[in-house]
Protein backbone atom coordinates (compact mmCIF):
# COMPACT_ATOMS: atom_id res chain seq x y z
CA UNK A 1 0.00 0.00 0.00
CA UNK A 2 1.36 3.05 -1.05
CA UNK A 3 1.25 5.73 1.79
CA UNK A 4 -0.17 8.60 -0.64
CA UNK A 5 -2.78 6.64 -2.26
CA UNK A 6 -4.18 5.83 1.40
CA UNK A 7 -6.66 7.61 3.07
CA UNK A 8 -3.81 10.75 4.59
CA UNK A 9 -6.51 11.21 7.10
CA UNK A 10 -7.06 7.48 8.56
CA UNK A 11 -3.29 7.43 9.70
CA UNK A 12 -4.30 10.24 12.15
CA UNK A 13 -7.75 8.55 13.02
CA UNK A 14 -6.27 4.83 13.86
CA UNK A 15 -3.55 7.03 16.59
CA UNK A 16 -6.29 9.04 18.38
CA UNK A 17 -8.06 5.50 18.57
CA UNK A 18 -5.27 3.46 19.29
CA UNK A 19 -4.58 6.73 22.17
CA UNK A 20 -7.40 6.81 23.66
CA UNK A 21 -7.89 3.18 23.68
CA UNK A 22 -4.27 3.25 25.80
CA UNK A 23 -4.78 6.28 27.37
CA UNK A 24 -1.19 7.63 26.35
CA UNK A 25 -0.53 10.95 24.18
CA UNK A 26 -1.56 10.75 20.44
CA UNK A 27 1.44 12.17 19.62
CA UNK A 28 3.23 9.16 21.07
CA UNK A 29 1.12 6.98 18.32
CA UNK A 30 1.94 9.24 15.27
CA UNK A 31 6.10 9.31 16.50
CA UNK A 32 5.84 5.33 16.51
CA UNK A 33 4.31 5.48 13.17
CA UNK A 34 7.12 8.14 11.65
CA UNK A 35 9.72 5.68 13.06
CA UNK A 36 8.20 2.40 11.42
CA UNK A 37 7.99 4.28 8.03
CA UNK A 38 11.33 5.46 8.66
CA UNK A 39 12.58 1.81 9.15
CA UNK A 40 10.59 1.07 5.97
CA UNK A 41 12.15 3.65 3.89
CA UNK A 42 15.63 2.49 4.91
CA UNK A 43 14.91 -0.75 4.08
CA UNK A 44 14.43 0.91 0.30
CA UNK A 45 16.51 3.50 -0.17
CA UNK A 46 19.64 1.85 1.99
CA UNK A 47 20.05 1.57 5.76
CA UNK A 48 23.13 4.01 5.37
CA UNK A 49 20.82 7.18 4.74
CA UNK A 50 19.61 9.28 7.37
CA UNK A 51 15.93 8.98 5.96
CA UNK A 52 13.34 10.71 8.10
CA UNK A 53 9.34 10.78 7.71
CA UNK A 54 7.27 13.65 9.28
CA UNK A 55 3.50 13.26 9.58
CA UNK A 56 1.32 16.43 9.46
CA UNK A 57 -1.07 16.60 12.19
CA UNK A 58 -3.67 18.08 10.82
CA UNK A 59 -4.11 16.38 7.16
CA UNK A 60 -2.18 13.37 8.23
CA UNK A 61 0.43 13.59 4.90
CA UNK A 62 3.69 11.99 5.36
CA UNK A 63 6.71 13.65 4.10
CA UNK A 64 9.86 11.56 3.11
CA UNK A 65 13.19 13.41 3.87
CA UNK A 66 16.74 12.64 3.54
CA UNK A 67 18.86 14.44 6.07
CA UNK A 68 22.82 14.69 4.68
CA UNK A 69 24.84 17.14 7.67
CA UNK A 70 28.33 18.88 6.84
CA UNK A 71 31.13 17.89 8.52
CA UNK A 72 34.80 18.33 8.12
CA UNK A 73 36.53 16.15 5.16
CA UNK A 74 38.75 14.46 7.43
CA UNK A 75 35.83 13.66 9.93
CA UNK A 76 33.81 12.30 7.14
CA UNK A 77 32.63 8.69 8.14
CA UNK A 78 29.69 7.94 5.66
CA UNK A 79 29.21 9.59 2.79
CA UNK A 80 25.56 8.61 2.42
CA UNK A 81 24.60 10.66 5.80
CA UNK A 82 27.48 13.03 5.74
CA UNK A 83 28.70 16.05 3.48
CA UNK A 84 31.48 18.24 3.14
CA UNK A 85 31.40 21.94 3.24
CA UNK A 86 32.33 22.17 -0.45
CA UNK A 87 29.78 20.31 -1.70
CA UNK A 88 26.99 21.45 0.67
CA UNK A 89 27.91 25.42 -1.36
CA UNK A 90 25.57 23.16 -4.41
CA UNK A 91 22.35 23.10 -1.52
CA UNK A 92 22.95 26.15 0.64
CA UNK A 93 24.55 29.80 0.34
CA UNK A 94 26.31 29.68 2.99
CA UNK A 95 27.44 26.21 5.00
CA UNK A 96 28.43 25.58 8.21
CA UNK A 97 29.52 22.47 9.89
CA UNK A 98 26.37 20.98 11.69
CA UNK A 99 23.91 22.13 8.80
CA UNK A 100 21.47 19.58 7.48
CA UNK A 101 20.86 19.55 3.83
CA UNK A 102 16.86 17.92 3.43
CA UNK A 103 15.88 16.90 0.18
CA UNK A 104 12.21 15.18 -0.35
CA UNK A 105 12.38 11.46 -1.42
CA UNK A 106 9.28 9.62 -3.02
CA UNK A 107 7.20 7.84 -0.63
CA UNK A 108 7.99 4.23 -0.74
CA UNK A 109 5.14 1.43 -1.47
CA UNK A 110 4.67 -1.03 2.05
CA UNK A 111 5.39 -4.18 1.04
CA UNK A 112 3.78 -6.92 3.42
CA UNK A 113 6.89 -7.66 5.35
CA UNK A 114 7.78 -3.82 5.77
CA UNK A 115 4.39 -3.23 6.91
CA UNK A 116 4.09 -5.98 9.61
CA UNK A 117 7.73 -4.52 10.44
CA UNK A 118 6.17 -1.09 10.94
CA UNK A 119 3.67 -2.91 12.86
CA UNK A 120 5.82 -3.97 15.44
CA UNK A 121 7.70 -1.18 15.50
CA UNK A 122 4.17 0.65 16.63
CA UNK A 123 2.83 -1.66 18.81
CA UNK A 124 6.49 -1.84 20.78
CA UNK A 125 6.58 2.15 20.83
CA UNK A 126 3.04 1.82 22.63
CA UNK A 127 3.72 -0.65 24.48
CA UNK A 128 6.48 1.63 26.19
CA UNK A 129 4.37 4.55 26.06
CA UNK A 130 2.06 2.85 28.12
CA UNK A 131 4.17 0.86 30.48
CA UNK A 132 5.95 4.49 31.13
CA UNK A 133 2.63 5.64 32.15
CA UNK A 134 1.84 3.21 34.26
CA UNK A 135 4.86 3.71 36.36
CA UNK A 136 4.58 7.30 36.59
CA UNK A 137 0.94 7.36 37.57
CA UNK A 138 1.76 4.38 40.35
CA UNK A 139 5.12 5.25 41.74
CA UNK A 140 3.56 7.96 44.34
CA UNK A 141 0.74 5.62 45.67
CA UNK A 142 3.48 2.95 46.84
CA UNK A 143 2.43 1.86 50.38
CA UNK A 144 -1.90 2.56 49.50
CA UNK A 145 -4.08 0.73 49.86
CA UNK A 146 -6.14 -0.27 45.97
CA UNK A 147 -9.47 -1.33 44.48
CA UNK A 148 -9.31 -3.34 41.49
CA UNK A 149 -10.99 -6.31 40.07
CA UNK A 150 -9.69 -9.83 38.90
CA UNK A 151 -8.94 -10.25 35.18
CA UNK A 152 -6.54 -13.20 34.91
CA UNK A 153 -4.86 -15.52 36.44
CA UNK A 154 -1.54 -17.04 35.76
CA UNK A 155 0.55 -20.45 37.42
CA UNK A 156 -1.59 -19.24 40.85
CA UNK A 157 -0.41 -15.50 40.30
CA UNK A 158 -3.65 -13.01 39.98
CA UNK A 159 -3.53 -10.69 37.59
CA UNK A 160 -5.34 -7.52 38.94
CA UNK A 161 -7.24 -5.14 36.60
CA UNK A 162 -6.56 -1.52 39.12
CA UNK A 163 -8.01 0.84 36.42
CA UNK A 164 -5.54 2.55 34.33
CA UNK A 165 -3.01 -0.78 34.57
CA UNK A 166 -2.52 -4.09 35.51
CA UNK A 167 -1.02 -5.25 39.01
CA UNK A 168 0.16 -8.31 39.81
CA UNK A 169 -0.61 -10.13 43.28
CA UNK A 170 1.50 -13.17 43.44
CA UNK A 171 0.83 -16.56 44.81
CA UNK A 172 2.78 -15.56 47.96
CA UNK A 173 0.94 -12.43 48.83
CA UNK A 174 -2.00 -14.14 48.99
CA UNK A 175 -3.52 -14.67 52.21
CA UNK A 176 -4.08 -18.39 52.97
CA UNK A 177 -6.31 -20.51 50.71
CA UNK A 178 -8.10 -17.45 49.00
CA UNK A 179 -9.25 -18.12 45.30
CA UNK A 180 -10.80 -15.54 43.39
CA UNK A 181 -12.89 -15.67 40.04
CA UNK A 182 -12.46 -13.63 37.09
CA UNK A 183 -14.45 -10.11 37.81
CA UNK A 184 -14.71 -10.32 41.29
CA UNK A 185 -13.58 -7.32 43.21
CA UNK A 186 -10.24 -7.61 45.37
CA UNK A 187 -8.96 -4.68 47.68
CA UNK A 188 -5.16 -4.78 48.06
CA UNK A 189 -1.95 -2.94 49.04
CA UNK A 190 0.73 -1.96 46.75
CA UNK A 191 3.68 -2.75 48.24
CA UNK A 192 5.87 -1.84 45.19
CA UNK A 193 6.17 -0.12 42.18
CA UNK A 194 9.30 -0.93 39.79
CA UNK A 195 10.08 0.23 36.04
CA UNK A 196 10.51 -3.41 34.61
CA UNK A 197 11.29 -3.88 30.98
CA UNK A 198 8.55 -6.74 30.48
CA UNK A 199 6.00 -8.37 32.62
CA UNK A 200 4.17 -6.28 35.69
CA UNK A 201 5.64 -3.12 37.56
CA UNK A 202 3.01 -2.72 40.34
CA UNK A 203 3.00 -5.45 42.63
CA UNK A 204 0.56 -6.33 44.99
CA UNK A 205 0.23 -8.18 48.58
CA UNK A 206 -2.57 -8.66 51.40
CA UNK A 207 -0.46 -10.67 53.52
CA UNK A 208 2.08 -7.32 54.25
CA UNK A 209 1.62 -6.36 57.79
CA UNK A 210 1.26 -2.17 56.60
CA UNK A 211 -1.84 -3.63 54.88
CA UNK A 212 -3.62 -4.34 58.16
CA UNK A 213 -2.47 -1.48 59.28
CA UNK A 214 -3.86 0.81 56.36
CA UNK A 215 -6.88 -0.64 56.31
CA UNK A 216 -6.91 0.49 60.21
CA UNK A 217 -6.19 3.78 58.85
CA UNK A 218 -9.20 3.95 56.76
CA UNK A 219 -11.74 1.98 59.59
CA UNK A 220 -10.42 4.36 62.51
CA UNK A 221 -10.64 8.10 62.25
CA UNK A 222 -8.40 9.25 65.00
CA UNK A 223 -5.31 7.16 63.48
CA UNK A 224 -5.93 8.89 59.92
CA UNK A 225 -5.56 12.21 62.41
CA UNK A 226 -2.63 11.19 63.51
CA UNK A 227 -4.34 11.41 67.50
CA UNK A 228 -3.86 7.71 67.47
CA UNK A 229 -0.44 6.03 66.16
CA UNK A 230 0.05 2.65 64.67
CA UNK A 231 3.99 1.47 66.33
CA UNK A 232 4.02 -1.87 65.54
CA UNK A 233 2.73 -4.69 63.24
CA UNK A 234 3.43 -8.53 62.59
CA UNK A 235 0.68 -10.88 60.76
CA UNK A 236 0.56 -14.32 60.74
CA UNK A 237 -1.35 -14.15 57.49
CA UNK A 238 -5.09 -15.26 57.58
CA UNK A 239 -4.53 -17.02 60.68
CA UNK A 240 -3.66 -14.33 63.87
CA UNK A 241 -2.64 -10.82 63.84
CA UNK A 242 -0.78 -8.54 66.81
CA UNK A 243 -0.89 -4.52 66.17
CA UNK A 244 0.62 -1.90 68.99
CA UNK A 245 -0.92 1.05 69.11
CA UNK A 246 0.01 4.32 70.56
CA UNK A 247 -2.79 7.41 71.69
CA UNK A 248 -1.07 11.40 72.19
CA UNK A 249 -4.34 12.28 73.54
CA UNK A 250 -4.91 11.08 77.17
CA UNK A 251 -8.87 11.25 77.16
CA UNK A 252 -8.92 8.49 74.13
CA UNK A 253 -8.28 4.97 74.35
CA UNK A 254 -6.35 3.37 71.81
CA UNK A 255 -7.34 0.18 72.15
CA UNK A 256 -11.13 0.87 72.49
CA UNK A 257 -11.03 3.57 69.92
CA UNK A 258 -9.31 0.54 67.05
CA UNK A 259 -11.78 -2.08 68.77
CA UNK A 260 -14.94 0.58 67.84
CA UNK A 261 -18.91 0.85 69.36
CA UNK A 262 -19.49 -3.17 69.70
CA UNK A 263 -15.92 -4.06 68.14
CA UNK A 264 -17.16 -2.43 64.81
CA UNK A 265 -14.22 -1.70 63.57
CA UNK A 266 -11.86 -4.23 64.36
CA UNK A 267 -14.56 -6.40 63.02
CA UNK A 268 -14.47 -4.98 59.24
CA UNK A 269 -10.86 -5.18 59.47
CA UNK A 270 -11.30 -8.75 60.17
CA UNK A 271 -14.08 -9.57 57.77
CA UNK A 272 -11.67 -8.44 54.87
CA UNK A 273 -8.48 -10.08 56.21
CA UNK A 274 -10.62 -13.52 55.91
CA UNK A 275 -11.43 -14.15 59.76
CA UNK A 276 -7.74 -13.00 60.95
CA UNK A 277 -7.93 -12.96 64.93
CA UNK A 278 -6.54 -9.56 65.46
CA UNK A 279 -5.13 -8.40 69.59
CA UNK A 280 -4.97 -4.84 69.69
CA UNK A 281 -1.85 -3.90 72.05
CA UNK A 282 -0.85 -0.58 73.44
CA UNK A 283 2.53 0.52 72.82
CA UNK A 284 4.67 1.17 76.01
CA UNK A 285 8.43 2.95 75.80
CA UNK A 286 9.09 0.54 78.52
CA UNK A 287 10.70 -2.41 76.36
CA UNK A 288 9.35 -4.94 79.16
CA UNK A 289 6.16 -3.65 79.94
CA UNK A 290 5.50 -3.73 75.92
CA UNK A 291 6.86 -7.11 76.10
CA UNK A 292 4.04 -8.24 79.04
CA UNK A 293 0.81 -6.78 76.46
CA UNK A 294 2.41 -8.35 73.89
CA UNK A 295 2.30 -11.59 75.01
CA UNK A 296 -1.10 -11.05 75.91
CA UNK A 297 -3.56 -12.99 76.77
CA UNK A 298 -0.53 -15.35 78.49
CA UNK A 299 0.25 -13.69 82.25
CA UNK A 300 3.69 -12.53 82.34
CA UNK A 301 5.84 -12.88 86.33
CA UNK A 302 9.12 -11.56 85.32
CA UNK A 303 10.96 -10.38 82.65
CA UNK A 304 14.89 -10.73 82.35
CA UNK A 305 16.71 -8.28 79.54
CA UNK A 306 20.07 -9.63 78.21
CA UNK A 307 20.81 -6.27 76.94
CA UNK A 308 23.83 -8.03 75.05
CA UNK A 309 22.65 -10.83 73.43
CA UNK A 310 19.38 -8.73 72.22
CA UNK A 311 17.27 -11.27 73.92
CA UNK A 312 14.48 -11.08 76.97
CA UNK A 313 13.92 -14.36 79.16
CA UNK A 314 10.49 -14.37 80.25
CA UNK A 315 9.09 -15.98 83.10
CA UNK A 316 5.38 -17.32 83.06
CA UNK A 317 3.23 -19.44 85.70
CA UNK A 318 3.44 -23.53 84.75
CA UNK A 319 0.06 -23.27 83.77
CA UNK A 320 0.01 -20.44 81.43
CA UNK A 321 3.48 -22.10 79.16
CA UNK A 322 1.47 -22.81 76.49
CA UNK A 323 -0.50 -20.15 75.95
CA UNK A 324 2.19 -17.99 76.10
CA UNK A 325 3.84 -19.97 73.20
CA UNK A 326 0.41 -20.46 71.59
CA UNK A 327 0.15 -22.97 68.52
CA UNK A 328 2.61 -23.83 66.77
CA UNK A 329 4.38 -20.97 68.82
CA UNK A 330 2.56 -18.23 66.97
CA UNK A 331 2.14 -15.89 70.45
CA UNK A 332 5.87 -16.02 70.95
CA UNK A 333 6.46 -15.72 67.12
CA UNK A 334 4.44 -12.39 66.71
CA UNK A 335 4.70 -11.16 69.90
CA UNK A 336 8.88 -11.53 68.87
CA UNK A 337 8.27 -9.79 65.04
CA UNK A 338 6.15 -6.94 67.15
CA UNK A 339 9.08 -6.08 69.91
CA UNK A 340 11.96 -6.78 67.15
CA UNK A 341 13.83 -8.92 70.32
CA UNK A 342 14.57 -12.64 70.86
CA UNK A 343 12.05 -13.88 73.46
CA UNK A 344 12.89 -16.95 75.61
CA UNK A 345 10.20 -18.43 77.67
CA UNK A 346 10.61 -19.96 80.53
CA UNK A 347 8.05 -21.55 83.42
CA UNK A 348 8.50 -20.26 87.08
CA UNK A 349 9.72 -23.62 88.19
CA UNK A 350 12.79 -23.48 85.14
CA UNK A 351 13.74 -20.22 86.24
CA UNK A 352 13.66 -21.29 89.81
CA UNK A 353 16.02 -24.24 88.95
CA UNK A 354 18.54 -21.91 87.32
CA UNK A 355 18.93 -19.59 89.92
CA UNK A 356 19.19 -22.19 92.41
CA UNK A 357 22.28 -23.75 90.38
CA UNK A 358 23.83 -20.46 89.77
CA UNK A 359 23.26 -19.57 93.53
CA UNK A 360 24.76 -23.44 94.15
CA UNK A 361 27.53 -22.70 91.91
CA UNK A 362 28.70 -18.64 93.13
CA UNK A 363 28.54 -19.95 96.85
CA UNK A 364 30.89 -22.98 95.85
CA UNK A 365 33.53 -19.87 94.20
CA UNK A 366 33.70 -18.47 96.98
CA UNK A 367 33.54 -21.57 99.81
CA UNK A 368 36.58 -22.36 97.54
CA UNK A 369 38.22 -19.39 97.10
CA UNK A 370 37.73 -17.44 100.49
CA UNK A 371 38.11 -20.82 102.53
CA UNK A 372 35.27 -19.91 104.11
CA UNK A 373 31.71 -22.00 105.44
CA UNK A 374 28.95 -22.42 103.39
CA UNK A 375 26.28 -19.97 105.69
CA UNK A 376 29.17 -17.13 105.00
CA UNK A 377 29.41 -17.64 101.04
CA UNK A 378 25.43 -17.68 100.50
CA UNK A 379 25.55 -14.74 102.83
CA UNK A 380 27.78 -12.97 100.13
CA UNK A 381 25.66 -14.05 97.13
CA UNK A 382 22.42 -13.66 98.71
CA UNK A 383 23.90 -9.64 98.82
CA UNK A 384 24.57 -9.76 95.33
CA UNK A 385 28.39 -10.88 95.07
CA UNK A 386 29.35 -12.70 92.07
CA UNK A 387 32.48 -12.69 91.61
CA UNK A 388 35.67 -12.16 93.56
CA UNK A 389 37.00 -9.12 92.07
CA UNK A 390 33.73 -7.64 94.14
CA UNK A 391 34.35 -9.00 97.23
CA UNK A 392 38.47 -7.80 96.79
CA UNK A 393 37.70 -4.33 95.71
CA UNK A 394 34.39 -2.96 96.66
CA UNK A 395 33.98 -0.36 99.60
CA UNK A 396 34.81 -1.95 102.84
CA UNK A 397 31.14 -0.32 104.12
CA UNK A 398 29.33 -2.27 101.45
CA UNK A 399 30.65 -5.70 103.58
CA UNK A 400 30.15 -4.00 106.86
CA UNK A 401 26.70 -3.75 105.72
CA UNK A 402 25.61 -7.24 106.01
CA UNK A 403 24.19 -8.67 109.35
CA UNK A 404 27.23 -10.15 111.53
CA UNK A 405 30.27 -8.52 109.39
CA UNK A 406 32.50 -7.10 111.25
CA UNK A 407 35.10 -4.85 110.37
CA UNK A 408 37.98 -7.95 111.29
CA UNK A 409 35.59 -10.14 109.22
CA UNK A 410 35.65 -8.06 106.38
CA UNK A 411 39.26 -7.28 106.14
CA UNK A 412 39.91 -10.55 106.26
CA UNK A 413 37.72 -11.68 103.56
CA UNK A 414 39.01 -8.95 101.09
CA UNK A 415 42.44 -9.85 102.02
CA UNK A 416 41.77 -13.60 101.11
CA UNK A 417 39.83 -12.55 98.36
CA UNK A 418 43.16 -10.25 96.52
CA UNK A 419 45.27 -13.26 97.56
CA UNK A 420 43.78 -15.26 95.50
CA UNK A 421 43.31 -13.51 92.73
CA UNK A 422 47.33 -12.51 92.82
CA UNK A 423 47.42 -15.68 92.88
CA UNK A 424 45.76 -16.71 90.25
CA UNK A 425 47.10 -13.45 88.30
CA UNK A 426 50.59 -14.80 88.73
CA UNK A 427 49.61 -18.68 87.70
CA UNK A 428 48.00 -17.60 84.53
CA UNK A 429 51.10 -15.07 83.52
CA UNK A 430 53.55 -18.02 83.74
CA UNK A 431 51.20 -20.75 81.92
CA UNK A 432 50.83 -17.59 79.12
CA UNK A 433 54.60 -17.05 79.35
CA UNK A 434 55.32 -20.50 78.74
CA UNK A 435 52.80 -20.79 75.88
CA UNK A 436 55.23 -18.18 74.34
CA UNK A 437 53.43 -14.43 74.78
CA UNK A 438 55.69 -12.22 74.31
CA UNK A 439 56.45 -8.76 75.91
CA UNK A 440 54.94 -6.82 73.12
CA UNK A 441 51.33 -8.18 74.43
CA UNK A 442 51.94 -8.36 78.29
CA UNK A 443 52.90 -4.75 78.38
CA UNK A 444 49.70 -3.70 76.27
CA UNK A 445 47.54 -1.77 78.38
CA UNK A 446 43.67 -3.29 78.99
CA UNK A 447 44.64 -7.32 79.03
CA UNK A 448 44.47 -9.05 82.44
CA UNK A 449 46.56 -12.05 83.21
CA UNK A 450 43.83 -14.37 82.40
CA UNK A 451 42.97 -12.43 79.13
CA UNK A 452 46.61 -13.56 78.14
CA UNK A 453 46.20 -16.71 79.07
CA UNK A 454 42.88 -16.82 76.78
CA UNK A 455 44.74 -15.47 74.05
CA UNK A 456 47.53 -17.16 74.20
CA UNK A 457 44.87 -20.59 74.02
CA UNK A 458 43.95 -19.28 71.02
CA UNK A 459 47.41 -18.84 69.09
CA UNK A 460 47.00 -15.54 69.67
CA UNK A 461 50.90 -14.78 71.30
CA UNK A 462 51.95 -10.92 70.18
CA UNK A 463 50.75 -7.62 69.66
CA UNK A 464 51.08 -8.30 65.69
CA UNK A 465 48.66 -10.99 66.23
CA UNK A 466 45.88 -9.38 68.75
CA UNK A 467 46.03 -5.94 65.60
CA UNK A 468 44.86 -8.78 63.10
CA UNK A 469 41.64 -9.92 65.16
CA UNK A 470 38.06 -8.58 64.50
CA UNK A 471 35.93 -7.14 67.10
CA UNK A 472 33.80 -10.01 67.22
CA UNK A 473 36.39 -12.66 67.52
CA UNK A 474 37.45 -11.03 71.24
CA UNK A 475 34.02 -10.40 72.63
CA UNK A 476 31.69 -12.77 70.76
CA UNK A 477 28.80 -11.86 68.55
CA UNK A 478 25.56 -13.41 66.41
CA UNK A 479 24.81 -13.96 63.45
CA UNK A 480 22.07 -15.18 61.19
CA UNK A 481 22.38 -18.11 58.92
CA UNK A 482 19.37 -19.34 56.79
CA UNK A 483 17.14 -17.21 58.88
CA UNK A 484 18.51 -18.69 62.23
CA UNK A 485 20.66 -16.64 64.98
CA UNK A 486 23.67 -18.06 65.84
CA UNK A 487 26.26 -17.39 68.37
CA UNK A 488 29.86 -16.86 67.80
CA UNK A 489 32.05 -17.39 71.01
CA UNK A 490 34.51 -14.88 71.72
CA UNK A 491 37.59 -15.59 72.96
CA UNK A 492 37.97 -12.66 76.11
CA UNK A 493 33.89 -13.17 75.75
CA UNK A 494 33.53 -15.19 79.22
CA UNK A 495 35.66 -11.54 80.83
CA UNK A 496 32.35 -9.54 79.79
CA UNK A 497 34.66 -7.68 77.41
CA UNK A 498 31.93 -5.46 75.14
CA UNK A 499 32.08 -5.12 71.19
CA UNK A 500 32.99 -1.33 72.02
CA UNK A 501 35.94 -2.13 74.42
CA UNK A 502 36.98 -5.28 71.96
CA UNK A 503 37.20 -2.16 68.79
CA UNK A 504 39.09 0.38 71.37
CA UNK A 505 41.66 -2.06 72.20
CA UNK A 506 42.08 -3.66 68.66
CA UNK A 507 42.25 -0.50 67.24
CA UNK A 508 45.09 0.86 70.06
CA UNK A 509 47.15 -2.08 69.27
CA UNK A 510 46.89 -0.76 65.33
CA UNK A 511 47.52 2.22 66.20
CA UNK A 512 50.91 1.63 68.05
CA UNK A 513 52.20 -0.84 65.31
CA UNK A 514 52.12 2.21 63.03
CA UNK A 515 48.89 0.69 60.55
CA UNK A 516 46.81 3.09 61.24
CA UNK A 517 47.21 6.90 61.43
CA UNK A 518 45.79 8.71 64.55
CA UNK A 519 44.36 11.39 62.84
CA UNK A 520 42.53 9.33 60.26
CA UNK A 521 40.98 8.28 63.35
CA UNK A 522 39.68 11.71 64.59
CA UNK A 523 38.46 12.63 61.07
CA UNK A 524 35.86 10.12 61.03
CA UNK A 525 34.63 10.81 64.48
CA UNK A 526 34.44 15.05 64.23
CA UNK A 527 32.55 14.18 60.31
CA UNK A 528 29.86 12.33 62.63
CA UNK A 529 29.90 14.97 64.86
CA UNK A 530 29.05 17.48 62.22
CA UNK A 531 26.18 15.14 60.88
CA UNK A 532 24.35 14.84 64.33
CA UNK A 533 24.55 18.84 64.63
CA UNK A 534 23.43 18.93 60.99
CA UNK A 535 20.59 16.64 61.56
CA UNK A 536 19.72 18.41 64.84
Amino acid sequence: MAITSANQLELLQTAEAVAREKMIDPDLVIQAMEDSLARAAKSRYGAEMDIRVKIDRKTGRASFTRVRTVTEDDLIENHHAQITVKQAKSYLADPQIGDEVIDEVPPVDLGRIAAQSAKQVILQKVREAERDRQFEEFKDRKGTIINGAVKREEYGNVIVDIGRGEGILRRNEKIGREAYRIGDRIRCYIKDVRREPRGPQVFLSRTDPQFMAELFKMEVPEIYDGIIEIKAVARDPGSRAKIAVISYDNSIDPVGACVGMRGSRVQAVVNELQGEKIDIIPWNQDTATFLVNALQPAEVSKVVFDEEAGKIEVVVPDEQLSLAIGRRGQNVRLASQLTGLDIDILTEAEESQRRQAEFAERTKLFMDALDVDEMMAQLLVAEGFTNLEEVAYVDLDELLSIDGFDEGTAGELQARARDYLEAANAKAMENARAMGVEDSLVNFEGLTPQMLEALAQDGIKTLEDFATCADWELAGGWTTENGQRKKDEGVLEKFDMSLEEAQTLIMTARVMLGWVDPTELEQPADEAAADAEAEA
